[in-house]
C-alpha cells in the first residue's frame, strides 16, 4: 500500500496527524496504529473512486455518499457493527484534522453509524476504558480541554472514583505521588492509588491548563476557567460511547464498576475494595461480586467443550 499511497498529496497530511496524534494527543501505540492505518485506507479507496490522485481539497470536499461508499467497502471486507463505528470514528477525526491543517473549519458529512444490539450491560474491559477517553478527548475544541477529558476518564477508570469526587479534586493535591486524597460522600476523606498512566495523563493535562493550579480551586476547570461541570463529562462520553459502539450503559460512572470488577477479577478481597471505593457498608460491594460472577459465566458458557 505504502508505494501507490506516497504518490497522494493527502498521504502527507495522513502521517502529521499520525504524529499529532503521538506527540500532542499522546494516544497509544495501539490506537494511533489503528488509526493511521484507517487514515491510509481511506485514502486508497479515493483513489479508485475518485480515479485518480488524492489532494489534501478532495478531503475536505467529501460527500456523505462518498464515506457511505467507503465504510460499504469495509463491511464487504468483513467489517463488523463495532469495527465500523470506530472506523468511521477514525475517518471522522482524520477529516477535521485535515479541515484545521489546511485553516478551514471542519465540515464533516453527517452520517451515522451502524446501529448497535442492546445487550446486557457489562463492565466494559480496560482498551474499552481507554479507548473512551481517548475518543471524548478527540473532540475537544482545544488541546488543554482534550488533555483535561482524557485525565479525567482516566482518572475514574484507574481509581475507581466518582465523578464528583475526581472534579472535587483541588490544586492541595500537588505535587502528585503515588496516592491521592479523595473526599467522597458524606465528606469523608479516603486514599486512592495514583497509577503511572493516571499520574501522567493528571501531569500532561497541568502543564496544559491555562488556569495555574491554585490550592483552593478545581484541579479540573471548565473552558472560561471556573469549576467543571459533571454533565459536560457525561454529555462528552454519550457522544463517544455511540461512535465507538459500545452500550447505552457506558456512562462516566460505569467507568467506577469496571474498576471495582477488575480488581475482584484479579483476587482484590471485598474489605480492601470497599475502602477504594469508598463505601459505607460492605453490602455495597458486595454486589461486585455478581457481578464478576456473570462475566465468570459467561467466560465459562464461551469456552468450555460442554458448555
Amino acid at each position: 500500500m505504502a508505494d501507490t499511497l506516497e504518490h497522494h498529496p493527502a498521504t502527507a497530511i495522513a502521517l502529521r496527524w499520525q504524529d499529532h496524534l503521538t506527540r500532542d494527543r499522546r494516544r497509544s501505540t495501539h490506537t494511533v496504529r489503528a488509526y493511521a492505518a484507517t487514515a491510509h485506507r481511506l485514502i486508497q479507496f479515493l483513489s479508485e473512486h475518485l480515479g485518480g490522485s488524492v489532494e489534501p481539497a478532495h478531503l475536505r470536499a467529501l460527500q456523505p455518499a462518498d464515506l457511505r461508499a467507503f465504510l460499504a467497502r469495509r463491511r464487504a471486507e468483513g467489517l463488523g457493527n463495532n469495527s465500523a463505528s470506530r472506523e468511521l470514528s477514525a475517518v471522522r477525526g482524520f477529516l477535521t484534522f485535515a479541515a484545521t491543517d489546511a485553516g478551514e473549519s471542519a465540515s464533516i458529512p453527517r452520517l451515522k453509524g451502524p446501529k448497535m444490539p442492546r445487550s446486557v450491560p457489562r463492565p466494559i474491559s480496560p482498551d474499552e476504558a481507554v479507548s473512551l477517553a481517548e475518543e471524548v478527548s478527540e473532540d475537544a475544541s482545544e488541546e488543554w480541554i482534550a488533555a483535561r477529558d482524557f485525565a479525567v476518564l482516566l482518572l475514574l477508570y484507574g481509581a475507581g472514583l466518582r465523578v464528583a469526587e475526581a472534579l472535587g479534586i483541588t490544586g492541595a493535591a500537588l505535587p502528585l505521588g503515588e496516592t491521592l486524597s479523595v473526599t467522597g460522600k458524606r465528606s469523608k476523606t479516603r486514599i486512592v492509588p495514583l497509577i503511572p498512566p493516571v499520574q501522567t495523563a493528571l501531569e500532561h493535562y497541568l502543564s496544559l491548563c491555562p488556569y495555574p493550579p491554585a490550592k483552593e480551586q478545581p484541579l479540573f476547570r471548565g473552558a472560561r476557567g471556573g469549576p467543571l461541570n459533571g454533565e459536560i463529562v457525561r454529555r462528552a462520553v454519550r457522544r463517544a460511547r455511540v461512535r465507538l459502539g459500545l452500550s447505552d450503559r457506558t456512562t462516566p460512572h460505569a467507568l467506577r464498576h469496571s474498576f471495582a470488577t477488575h480488581l475482584l477479577g484479579r483476587g482484590a478481597d471485598l474489605r480492601s475494595l470497599q475502602e477504594l471505593l469508598g463505601h459505607a457498608s460492605l453490602s455495597s460491594t458486595q454486589i461486585y461480586t455478581a457481578v464478576d460472577m456473570a462475566h465468570l459465566l459467561d467466560v465459562y458458557r464461551n469456552a468450555h467443550p460442554r458448555a
